[in-house]
């Protein structure tokens, strides 16, 4: 654990203003847990495997008995240069571990081993959107550590203990600059840090299982008044109670503030039953925990060449691909990124688009129809009942005519169903576009004829007259006229 970096007015010159709260400035930095996807331990051969009776995954050294010491897993330091590579930071060739002193009962040594002054990754940044508006938060470090173990307190016999099977769980704490100014910016932040980790597969995500632990420091301020004293609220497991959480500090610290009372840093835990923070424990800093060398670790040295083996090894990053997609398929930056969320997604659209040829097509319909029939579900791309190969077929025939666009919803409709042959749903159904053009012409004919009035409006200049005329030329074909050429015919007809 560390403390979000506070040179917060040497380094927020010229960054804008987030949208302010009763008359007040909302400040926010991160420090995200990220458990790291190793099968074994940061510094012993335990498992670190979910779910395990109490105290079956420690060994002697995660108990520090008398005599063990650290080894380190090669595993963690790699995944930690991954992330470093992923977000464009610098990797140290050379980083030290210190001792974090402090006394909880979850701590076997009294101290746990982390990063101080030279951590593994140092700077870097995680770009995502807002809505359409572009953010950038800027990270101070990413170090390793290791984790603490759990306690469990059984309130029903009215006793607690201690389960270590999580002692010795190698992590990387990540930390942000006080750079988000609202809750929204805070979840899309951690919603853009949660798809990096996963996506690189140093970090399995898993919230609600520990996996991935973010902490918000909060403040509020006047417009141009030095920073608030923060309060860190601690372990939000789900990006609905981050944002709720974050809502409530706000609004509680300016309440404080506004009746004449002074903010006290300290810790501070959320209840999702009621919706309240409540102070856990003052907050500590840095000089609390007394850091040193840990004399039993030597420095951790990486190399050029081994940076270089990591980037060999990883996958296309998702700000790497959503540059190729705007590239190759034509996409803007906005939709580029939306569809490199995660790695089914991107392939899914890929495959959309390969099988389509309408890119911005697919990516139109993976975003709008798909997405709204996945949420409604609550499931994923990966459980789509409708395959790639399926809505490309589907994007084809509206891209050659052969369908309307309110055809293809009916298509799609039987296609999320259980239907697989996208040109037997449209003979079935009766959905084929007119591409006779005699016959749509002898329509247009009869519609003018038996609506004068409105050809007569359209004529004088009122362009809504024509929306008339054209709702009866599709009657009139039962929905299978093409709306464009309808248009072109009659603007020809009544020029």
């Amino acid at each position: 654990m560390s403390e979000t970096v506070n040179t917060f007015e040497a380094q927020q010159k010229g960054r804008p203003t987030g949208p302010l709260v009763g008359g007040y400035e909302v400040i926010i930095g991160f420090e995200t847990h990220a458990q790291l996807s190793t099968a074994s331990k940061i510094f012993s051969r335990a498992s670190t495997a979910f779910g395990a009776e109490p105290n079956t995954q420690a060994c002697a050294v995660d108990l520090a008995l008398p005599g063990t010491l650290p080894v380190m897993n090669k595993g963690a330091v790699e995944r930690a240069i991954q992330f470093g590579l992923a977000i464009g930071a610098h990797i140290a060739p050379k980083s030290i571990f210190a001792r974090k002193n402090y006394f909880y009962p979850d701590l076997p040594k009294g101290y746990q081993i982390s990063q101080f002054e030279i951590p593994v990754v140092q700077g870097g940044a995680v770009e995502f959107f807002l809505g359409e508006e572009k953010k950038s938060v800027r990270l101070v470090r990413a170090h390793l550590e290791e984790d603490a173990g759990k306690s469990l307190h059984e309130d029903f016999i009215g006793q607690s203990g201690i389960d270590l099977n999580r002692a010795g769980t190698p992590l990387l704490e990540i930390v942000t600059e006080p750079d988000m100014r609202s809750s929204a910016e805070a979840v899309a932040y951690a919603k853009e840090l949660h798809k990096i980790v996963t996506w690189i597969g140093i970090c399995d995500g898993n919230m609600q299982e520990g996996s991935f632990r973010c902490d918000a420091n909060v403040s509020v301020r006047k417009p141009g008044a030095p920073l608030g004293t923060r309060r860190e609220i601690k372990n939000l497991n789900s990006f609905k109670f981050m944002q709720q959480a974050i809502d409530y500090e706000v609004r509680w610290q300016i309440e404080q503030i506004e009746d004449g009372l002074e903010i006290q840093q300290a810790t501070v835990l959320f209840n999702p039953d009621t919706g309240e923070t409540r102070a856990m424990r003052t907050k500590e800093d840095a000089a609390d925990y007394r850091y040193f060398p840990d004399p039993d670790l030597p420095p951790l040295c990486i190399s050029e060449q081994w940076v270089q083996e990591v980037r060999g090894q990883m996958a296309e990053l998702p700000r790497v691909m959503a540059q190729r997609f705007e590239t190759s398929y034509g996409l803007s930056e906005y939709d580029a990124t939306a569809l490199t969320q995660s790695l089914p997604l991107s392939a899914y659209f890929e495959a959309t688009a390969k099988a389509g040829g309408q890119p911005k097509l697919a990516g139109n319909w993976i975003m709008g129809e798909v997405a709204r029939r996945l949420n409604a579900q609550d499931i994923g791309i990966e459980s789509s009942p409708v395959s790639a190969q399926s809505l490309g077929q589907l994007i084809g025939r509206i891209a050659d005519s052969t369908i309307s666009n309110n055809a293809a919803k009916q298509v799609f409709d039987a296609l999320w169903d259980g239907g697989t042959d996208v040109d037997a749903i449209i003979e079935s159904k009766g959905l084929k576009q007119m591409n006779d053009t005699g016959a749509l012409e002898a329509i247009v004919d009869e519609v003018i004829a038996a609506n004068a009035k409105n050809a007569a409006e359209f004529k004088a200049g009122n362009d809504k007259a024509l929306n008339a005329l054209v709702g009866q030329i599709m009657k009139a074909s039962k929905g299978k006229a093409n709306p464009q050429q309808v248009n072109d015919l009659l603007r020809s007809k009544l020029a």
